[in-house]
Formats: structure tokens, sequence, C-alpha cells
């Protein structure tokens, strides 16, 4: 098999180019042909891998949905792909998403198919994104499936911003709680330390406690703080660990409430990955690979490769996926009825609009039990602490000794 790249029009009279792999020119124009679009030219593409000139960094989710959102309508408009590229790098102000298009245009420029192109930065276009821009250029639906791709990051990009939005508030209200806490530990709780001291009798037990935390804190914060570094380092390079991230993912799914929230966003993301892909003419085991990469859970992940396993053996979607509690009953009937209908697509479009609206009002109701419990809970801090500094005056006739 060799590489070519073509260009050809489809039954519109649109340009479209992009790369095929055949034995020959002639298979492959007879290839193109056969998909319904009329070869312009053939040429010997440069080879299966763009080349990577630099390490880039990260793109924001908006500027790739901005990139996509325009690329498809420019091609839609008849722009042939190098022009579209070179116009959206010249227009983009990321400064990491620049280099990033113009090396993806001067690849596509050399002979390289445009996903070829995309597959030299897997950190800005992931694999999902270069298998439905490939099935694109397989059917000469590129700017279809652009769009298609788009309207899926748009969707993606929200329900994360949901869920950030809803841990904003409780994160920073744990963080000034502790902040305060500490604050009073190392200055507040020493001065009335040497003011009980001379008191000269036994302390409640409360207080005695929060002076002796407050004198190791201090005596000992720069070695306190190196084993809390070193603890929270070790729990980070575990969890990056094949062991410690499996772990991890399987005991998000079994805390209380937000168990239920993680689950719901993980068939969420399955299934709106799931439907792009399948709409994108993309195979169904490579689209189960692909979703189980992009689950963000490796249950998911495990369960969707044991369903791969499945159907490889003859077994259809539905009865696969049904065989892991991971996938809620509804999904599994609803695809099975997709299956019968012909529409599976459409049918896991649903599922993923049915538990985005789950999501939305887990959240919201989460918010609101979240805020009354997280005053509860800086003020059972903060207040704890000034009790019990102030116990020994309430016991002043107790511990004062004439």
């Amino acid at each position: 098999m060799a590489s070519f790249i073509y260009q050809a029009r489809d039954t519109s009279g649109r340009p479209v180019d992009g790369g095929i792999d055949a034995a020959d020119p002639q298979a492959a124009a007879s290839t193109l042909m056969d998909r319904g679009l009329m070869v312009i030219s053939i040429r010997a593409g440069a080879g299966r891998k763009a080349g990577r000139k630099r390490r880039q960094g990260k793109v924001k989710a908006q500027d790739l949905v901005v990139f996509t959102r325009q690329l498809a309508t420019m091609i839609d408009a008849g722009l042939p792909l190098v022009q579209s590229l070179t116009a959206l790098e010249e227009q983009t102000e990321s400064p990491t998403f620049k280099p990033v298009l113009r090396e993806t245009t001067e690849n596509v420029e050399q002979g390289y198919a445009f996903s070829e192109a995309l597959e030299a930065h897997p950190k800005v276009f992931n694999k999902l994104y270069v298998s439905m821009v490939a099935a694109g250029e397989a059917g000469g639906l590129l700017s279809e499936i652009l769009d298609r791709l788009a309207c899926y990051l748009e969707s993606s990009a929200r329900l994360k911003k949901k869920v950030k939005s809803a841990m904003t508030y409780p994160t920073i209200v744990c963080f000034i709680a502790i902040s305060i806490a500490l604050f009073l530990i190392v200055k507040v709780i020493p001065i009335f330390g040497n003011i009980y001291k001379d008191f000269g009798a036994q302390l409640p037990m409360p207080t005695q406690v929060l002076i002796d935390i407050s004198y190791v804190v201090r005596t000992y914060f720069i070695l306190a703080l190196m084993v809390v570094a070193g603890t929270v380092f070790g729990l980070i390079k575990f969890k990056a660990s094949r062991t410690g991230t499996a772990l991890w993912d399987r005991t998000k799914l079994r805390l209380p409430v937000f168990g239920k929230l993680i689950h719901k966003i993980c068939i969420s993301r399955f299934s709106r990955t799931f439907a792009a892909l399948l709409r994108s003419g993309v195979p169904i085991l490579e689209t189960l690979h692909i979703v189980g990469q992009s689950s963000g859970n490796t249950v998911v992940e495990a369960a969707v490769n044991k369903a791969a396993s499945s159907i490889e053996h003859g077994d259809n979607l539905a009865v696969a996926l049904g065989q892991h509690t991971i996938f809620p009953p509804m999904l599994v009937r609803m695809i099975s009825a997709g299956e019968q209908t012909g529409k599976v697509d459409v049918m896991l479009e649903k599922i993923a609009d049915f538990y985005d609206e789950e999501i939305e009002a887990t959240l919201a109701g989460l918010t609101s039990l979240i805020e009354p419990l997280l005053i509860v809970f800086l003020g059972v801090v903060v207040g704890s602490i000034v009790i019990c500094m102030f116990l020994p005056i309430f016991k002043l006739n107790q511990i004062v000794q004439f």
C-alpha cells in the first residue's frame, strides 16, 4: 500500500482534497470515483507521519472550537484547505496555537493529508479529532464532519465549565477556612498560651491540645511543610501510575453523592463521543477504542474494551455493553432500539442530552446544598478554635491560683 494525495470535486462541484491509501494511482482514482468524487489530480504522498518541529504549549479549548467552526465554514464555502488554514493561522491571537497551525499548513503543502498533519500535534488534536477528520477526508465530507466536531467540542467544553463552576465556590471556602485556622494556630493561640501559662493551673483538655498543636506547628513548620509536600507529591505520582489511576477511578465512582455525578459525566461523554464518531463514518471497533480512551475513567475504558472484544466475537452492541454494570439499563435499551431502527447515533445523542440535563440538575442541587454546609464547616472550624481558647476564661474561678 502507498499513500496518495488527491484533489477532487464532489457531486455539488465543491473542491475536496485529502489522502488515501491504495496499491497504485489507478486504484486510488477508482476508489475515489466509487465515493462519488471527480478526480482532478493524484500524486504520491510524502509519508504517513508529518514531522513535529518543536514542543508546543497547551491550546485553550475555546481556541480549538473557534478554529474548527471557522475552518468548516471556509471549506463549505469552497475555499481550498491550505488557503483556509493560512487565513486562520494569520488571524489567531493565541501564541501557542499559531505555530501549530503554521506547521500544520506547511505539512499539508508538502503533500500530507490533513489528518496526518493534525496527528503530528497529539496534545492539541487528540485521537478523536484526528479520526473524525480522517473519516471526513475519506468520505469527501470534511466540512460537515468539522461542523459536527465543533458542536461536539462546544458541548464538552460547556459540560466541563459547569462542573468547574460548581466546584469553584467550595474550593475557595475550604481554602479560606484552612488559612484562617492556620493564622489562629500560628499567631493567635501562642498569645493566649502565654497568658494562661501565668495562671499556674491545668487547662481544660481542648485548650491544652490546641496549644500543643500550635507549638508543634510553629516548631516543626518547615518539616511539617516538607512532609505534607512529600505526601502530596507521592500521591500525585501514585495516581499517575496505572495502578493508582485505576484505584482512584474506582474510588471516585463509589463516593457518596459525587460518585453518581461522576458516573453521569462519564456516560454523557461516552454517548456523545460515540455518536459523533458513528455519524462521521468511523468503523465501530475503532470508534470503541477511541471512546474508551476519551471516557476519562479507566473503569469505563476497561468495560468498553471488553465490549469491543465481544463485538469481534459476534455480539451486537447492546448485548456487549449490557454485560457491564457501568452502563445503565436505559442506555443499553436505547442502543438496542437504535440497532433495530438503524439510528444508534441518534439514540446516543439523546442519551447524552438526557445525562447533560441530569448533570445540570445534580450540580444545581449540590450547589444549593453545599453553600449552607460550607458555611457550617467554616463556622465549626473557626468557632471550635475560638471556643477552645476561651474555655479557661469561662472556668476562670477554677484554674486561677491565688
